[in-house]
């Protein structure tokens, strides 16, 4: 891990230390009845559920239902125990699970747990008890502060970590609608408070009853992120049919969506739209899959008939893409992110606020890359040269607060230029082959390696 992320960690597992050891040595467990049983239950099911998590679109993530288990035991058994429960964690069956990994799960539970219980304590202004049937309706405020909590606090420790060790931040989540996630997440919680009610009347066998609903919710988390992952693929899917055509463009698509997030988040876009521009990004030119690949390679001046090819590329990749329905705004970028500014563009010559704002971002976004990547007919240009042509094309080519917006952004965070694209490791007649391979007026050629 950097630094900052050891440095993080070593904090964490300091704090957990701490409210594991007052855990032990504060007395309040005792004041419930049967403790120690009801910790070792809860303790199971919040091993059972851990192991078995939901992978995550973010690399390197996952979530379980386990904290059902943790909440459950705030209302039972109070923070202490709570905080106990949780420390089955580290035993974990998950395969492929480092004992870093363990032991930060661990020490982020426990905390989360006892900060937890002590809001429901603070909320419901008594002192720890074993709940009655007749206390739950009293109980619902404070548990729903206390699942607040945990949540929060949990959801803060993940991303910190992820951001620190992984590089994960807000402008590279694939996540559709992070507050529709929480919310969703904190609808979870309410299995603790389930478990808690039925451990009045059923005690322990309480926790075997909710371990089919539990279950069900975690298919539920796993369809919802197996559907993400399915939208990824199928994206990068299409970038790499496209970027097959074109040996002089490798990363291209991954580029142009990078810095069109970098774009629509210093504008103010929101999480919703930030998902749609990256995707916009990445497939603004799958409609060259239309246009034969030696026109996309021709290293001199195109003829008039080429060009016009290459100018219906825009119109080629809506049909393309119009029947996958997540792609939302998407569409409009892909589809006019080659109009300009003062209305000279292609395919419509739409111009200035006529121009979706997705397709002026991406405008931008495209040309830097552009002209900071190697091409077929010429190399790339330096960074100042880049930016003296952003600056000069802006208000007739750009829409003049895209550029400013990426600039500022550029001032953030400075841009990595690709490597230099050394020539095409081809022989002249091999060359000709993958240049005339999708036209179909060319003959069928195999060519065996030298």
């Amino acid at each position: 891990m950097p630094w900052p992320a050891r440095v993080f960690f070593v904090l964490l597992m300091g704090g957990a230390s701490f409210v594991v050891w007052r855990s032990v040595t504060s007395g309040r467990l005792e004041q419930f009845d049967n403790p120690t049983s009801t910790v070792l239950v809860l303790a199971l099911l919040f091993l059972v559920c851990e192991s078995v998590p939901t992978q995550l679109s973010v690399r390197q993530a996952a979530i379980s239902v386990s904290f059902s288990a943790a909440l459950a035991a705030v209302v039972l058994v109070g923070p202490e125990g709570a905080t106990l429960v949780t420390l089955t964690a580290v035993l974990s069956v998950r395969p492929g699970l480092s004992l870093v990994k363990r032991l930060f799960n661990t020490a982020q539970f426990a905390i989360c747990a006892y900060a937890a219980g002590e809001a429901f304590l603070a909320a419901a202004r008594a002192m720890p008890h074993q709940p009655k049937p007749e206390d739950f309706p009293e109980i619902i405020v404070p548990f729903a502060v206390s699942a607040g909590v945990y949540v929060v606090i949990n959801f803060l420790f993940t991303a910190t970590i992820l951001r620190l060790a992984e590089g994960v931040g807000r402008g590279v989540v694939p996540l559709r609608g992070m507050a529709q996630f929480l919310v969703s997440y904190l609808g979870y919680a309410t299995f603790g408070l389930l478990i808690a009610s039925l451990w009045t009347t059923v005690q322990s066998i309480s926790a075997v009853l909710v371990l089919l609903p539990l279950f069900v919710a975690r298919w539920a988390l796993g369809q919802y992120h197996a559907q993400q992952r399915s939208y990824d693929a199928t994206i990068a899917a299409l970038c790499q049919a496209v970027e097959t055509k074109d040996y002089y463009t490798r990363g291209h698509c991954t580029r142009v969506s990078d810095a069109s997030s970098r774009i629509a988040e210093e504008i103010g876009m929101g999480t919703e739209r930030l998902s749609a521009i990256r995707y916009a990004g990445m497939l603004h030119d799958v409609g060259k899959l239309g246009v034969p690949t030696k026109v996309l390679q021709k290293d001199g001046d195109l003829t008039e008939e080429e060009f016009a090819a290459v100018q219906l590329h825009p119109m080629r990749g809506l049909e393309i893409v119009r029947g996958i329905d997540f792609l939302d705004e998407a569409f409009a970028g892909i589809m006019h992110h080659h109009e300009k500014y003062d209305g000279t563009g292609y395919p419509m010559g739409l111009a200035a606020g006529e121009i979706p704002e997705f397709a002026r971002i991406i405008s931008v976004a495209d040309a830097w890359d552009s002209m900071t990547s190697d091409r077929a007919y010429r190399k790339a240009k330096s960074k100042d040269e880049a930016l003296a042509e952003l600056r000069r094309g802006s208000g007739t080519q750009f829409d003049p607060v895209m550029v400013t917006a990426f600039l500022r952004a550029l001032d953030r965070h400075p841009w990595e230029p690709p490597p230099s694209v050394p020539p095409m490791p081809f022989d002249a007649v091999v060359e000709q082959v993958v240049k005339d391979h999708d036209d179909p007026t060319s003959p069928i050629q195999v060519v065996s390696e030298r």
